[in-house]
């Protein structure tokens, strides 16, 4: 299946929760999509860990496929599965973007990475699912995206760059300064029931 690229608020509805730090998303009652919204029975058990798995999936932007490869690859590293999967997806490339206010949705921050407009230490890579790493450099290539990145950031008062990420809103540049850690995350979502879905 390809990308998602009908309408977003249909997947925070769909969820039940804004997926987006957009007006958007968070303005409007998340109703069920319907009509006079749909009230369906109550959720069991695999029905509330699956919400949580599309929740995540929704937030971050990425195709089940991915998701289980990021969730294997988790399950291999040291420490707890649920944390070390929140951090790989953190450090996603697109994600960084995100954080960074340089876009204003996940969807916004893909499309600048795959255009070619993001540097990585002085390299163009147009791959949203570049892993950064301690130590990476980002930079914006042409002028004329600094002017809508500049845009974008005023659009967003009172925006927060994590302080896993260092931002210097003069050059627009920043770079990666620590890990992310799960707290460090503004979106809100039980790991456990994740990890619980796929056993």
């Amino acid at each position: 299946m390809a990308n998602y690229t009908g309408p977003k608020v249909k997947l925070s509805r769909r969820v039940g929760v804004p997926i987006a730090d957009n007006p958007k998303h968070t303005s409007r009652q998340l109703t069920p999509p319907g009509m006079h919204g749909y009230r369906g029975r109550r959720l069991r058990d695999y029905g509330v860990r699956l919400n949580e798995k599309q929740k995540l999936r929704y937030h971050y932007n990425v195709l089940e496929r991915q998701f289980r490869h990021y969730l294997e690859k988790a399950s291999h590293a040291k420490g707890n599965t649920g944390e070390v999967l929140l951090t790989l997806l953190e450090r996603r490339l697109d994600n960084v973007i995100r954080r960074l206010g340089y876009a204003r949705t996940i969807w916004a921050a893909r499309q600048m990475v795959a255009h070619g407009h993001i540097l990585v230490n002085g390299v163009k890579t147009d791959r949203p699912s570049f892993s950064v790493s301690v130590g990476d450099q980002i930079s914006i290539k042409k002028d004329k995206v600094r002017e809508l990145v500049r845009e974008n950031l005023e659009s967003l008062p009172g925006h927060e760059v994590p302080s896993w990420l260092s931002f210097a809103p003069s050059d627009l540049t920043a770079s990666v300064v620590a890990e992310p850690t799960t707290d460090q995350v503004p979106f809100d979502v039980n790991m456990n029931l994740i990890v619980e879905f796929y056993r």
